[in-house]
């Protein structure tokens, strides 16, 4: 097959997440970069395109089912806004309103200024909390003197976190804050799959204080000079939205999606191979199609079933990745009925607590345009490893359960003037200790012509997802050539 020959080149994309709908964009505009004549068909079984980014708008306030932002340091996702032309949507974080709280025997405690992730870079703010008992203090301190780990085996980020800055650290800090946003068990979870960071600031500077030291004066360094501008003020924020919330992005890339074809309520039942060469798809609807390569941005689990009947190792190697079920609870308050509201940008909730709350999120307070004036919206992470029965229970009661907390937390006890309960059974992929070694292998196991991109292998942010669904596309395309 030689692509620039043959306009009937078809490229099926399964999955229009956000990693699927990278892949089709990606391969659309490098094709025509370099004078490929294709076409694609990407599929999506339910009504609506973006995976897990929802976003829904109602009287005045932007609710987000899914991720509210993504990491600005990972380049990939504020690149592809810019190219789609969201460049004046972007928008950062309130510099101003940065406060963390931490629930510690039961009270909402302030996290110490100046901890980068979970390392900290200031003295006073870190010997003066009350967050950390001095044993625990004195042990995190320990970092600067004891030696760095020999070779590049991954270990899990509670171990690491435990050698390094002790098991104060570990249960206060870095296991609600750096577990709850892959929503992992740090005991599993792999370092090198989930923050390597980590391992190169130990690595490089043998220490993660002085490492994080030396990459805070790098950064404020590169500040200078930088544009301070209301439109350029993304540039200095850790997150970055959009303005009319993450689901722009996807209403954007439909919108430019236009060299093949979008079907959405349309799932893909069965992949077989073809005598010579290609796929042939069964969609639920009883329609086939014939395609020349095949790229699968679906769930592993879902990958598995599709491609079991004739790569069954492949099958199994993907069956072994672990799911776990979260949901987001937003809810919204006259600011006049909170009394003092939580002066921060929300809270997180170590394990030992037994909160079913895992963290809230002030949105109106974290980005600006996400409530009307006078009212307050916030957002509750529940379920993950711990508490996967919560989603067992109706709307009406997981709504019940977090207003109950958020009572004896912050003394909340108004009525929400709104109320949402976003479900995401079997959402997460879990990144257990050594995955990036097996998901390398799977990608080896792929018959020539078969792809696999998206949160299940290696990275599960927007940037990831995006970055691996230009990966795939680049793949597929020097597939082409080869042919």
């Amino acid at each position: 097959m030689n692509p620039n020959k043959n306009s009937n080149t078809h490229i099926a994309i399964i999955g229009g997440g956000i990693a699927g709908l990278a892949t089709a964009y990606t391969l659309q505009e490098r094709a025509k970069a370099i004078g490929i004549s294709m076409t694609y068909t990407l599929f999506e079984s339910s009504a609506n395109l973006g995976g897990k980014i929802l976003t829904e708008k109602e009287n005045g306030f932007i609710v987000e089912g899914g991720p509210d932002s993504f990491l600005a340091q990972k380049p990939w996702a504020t690149q592809l806004a810019q190219a789609l032309g969201l460049d004046q949507d972007l928008m950062g974080t309130n510099q101003a309103q940065k406060k963390l709280f931490v629930i510690n025997h039961g009270r909402l405690t302030p996290m110490p200024d100046g901890v980068m992730l979970i390392i900290p870079t200031r003295f006073m703010p870190f010997i003066t909390t009350s967050l950390i008992s001095w044993p625990g203090k004195i042990r995190m301190g320990l970092d600067l003197f004891i030696p760095r780990r020999k070779g590049d085996e991954d270990e899990s980020l509670g171990s690491f976190i435990r050698r390094r800055l002790g098991s104060e650290a570990l249960e206060k800090i870095a296991e609600p804050l750096m577990s709850g946003i892959h929503v992992s068990d740090p005991e599993r979870q792999s370092l090198l799959g989930t923050f390597p960071r980590f391992r190169t600031l130990e690595k490089q500077h043998g220490s993660l204080i002085r490492g994080m030291l030396a990459q805070r004066r790098a950064a404020h360094s590169n500040r200078k000079g930088e544009d301070k501008s209301e439109n350029g003020s993304w540039k200095n924020s850790v997150f970055v939205s959009l303005r009319g919330g993450m689901a722009q992005l996807v209403r954007a890339l439909e919108k430019v999606l236009t060299g093949g074809q979008i079907r959405t309520s349309c799932q893909v039942t069965e992949i077989r191979p073809l005598t010579q060469q290609g796929y042939q798809l069964t969609t639920s609807g009883g329609e086939t199609l014939n395609v020349d390569a095949v790229v699968l941005a679906t769930p592993a689990f879902v990958t598995a079933d599709l491609i079991s009947r004739f790569v069954p190792n492949l099958s199994r190697a993907l069956g072994t990745i672990r799911y776990v079920s979260t949901a987001t609870v937003s809810l919204a308050f006259r600011q006049s009925e909170l009394g003092d509201p939580l002066k921060g940008v929300g809270f997180i909730s170590p394990k030992k607590e037994n909160c079913k709350i895992s963290a809230c999120t002030m949105t109106s307070t974290k980005f600006a345009n996400r409530a009307p004036d006078g009212q307050v919206l916030l957002r509750c992470f529940v379920g993950g490893p711990w508490h996967e029965e919560v989603l067992e229970h109706s709307d009406a009661e997981i709504i019940a359960g977090v207003r109950s907390e958020l009572a004896a937390l912050m003394g909340v006890q108004a009525e929400p003037v709104l109320a949402r309960v976003y479900r995401w059974p079997k959402g997460n992929a879990q990144y257990d200790v050594g995955h990036l070694d097996r998901v390398k292998e799977m990608h080896k196991m792929c018959p020539r012509g078969l792809f696999l991109t998206g949160s299940a292998y290696e990275g599960i942010g927007i940037p990831d997802c995006v970055h691996q669904g230009q990966l795939a596309a680049e793949k597929v395309l020097a597939f082409l050539q080869e042919c």
